[in-house]
């Protein structure tokens, strides 16, 4: 799921743009679209952290990951290396927070308000083509399956690996809208 090397690099990015609406980077996105800006600086950082080694090399992944933890502050995101797969789509600036720990799938959209913790010491694996809502709350060793919607201001706090399901309340359960 990390990206090692300069071809995987490439493909988060475009895999990112793409979840955006986006067909490709332009200068001027990096003001116009200061999100996405945030996300090439999270892949670059993963890219160097992740590809580039030796002694050399340390001073700037110390730099990049600086750097990206000032945008992340900007914009009220923590959001560590090498958690989410490509097709990351941000809707919206405002505090998220993701566990070091956790590990997310590909083509997952994420709202502001979302916590994605550590419970026990243990974290959450999230499949791919997950949309979490504004305000969802997802703790613990959980599993949750892929293509599934949680709900705004759901807590999630019991695994639902089956996945194709959308998760409401407090504490989630299965919704059942005919």
């Amino acid at each position: 799921m990390p990206i090692n090397s300069r071809v995987e690099y490439e493909r988060y990015l475009s895999a990112d743009l793409r979840a955006q609406g986006l067909t490709e980077w332009k200068l001027f996105y990096r003001w116009k679209f200061p999100i996405m800006c945030f996300q090439r600086h999270l892949r670059y950082a993963e890219y160097i952290n992740n590809c580039k080694c030796g002694k050399l090399w340390g001073p700037y992944r110390f730099f990049c990951r600086w750097r990206l933890s000032e945008h992340g502050i900007k914009l009220g995101f923590s959001i560590p290396l090498n958690v989410f797969g490509p097709g990351l789509s941000i809707a919206h600036w405002g505090y998220i927070v993701v566990n070091e720990q956790a590990i997310i799938g590909a083509n997952c959209r994420i709202h502001p308000g979302t916590c994605v913790g550590v419970s026990h010491g243990k974290c959450p694996v999230i499949g791919d083509n997950v949309y979490l809502g504004p305000g969802a709350k997802v703790f613990g060793g959980v599993v949750i399956g892929n293509n599934t919607q949680i709900g705004a201001n759901a807590v999630v706090t019991r695994s639902y690996p089956e996945g194709n399901v959308t998760l409401v309340g407090v504490p989630a359960h299965p919704s059942r809208i005919a």
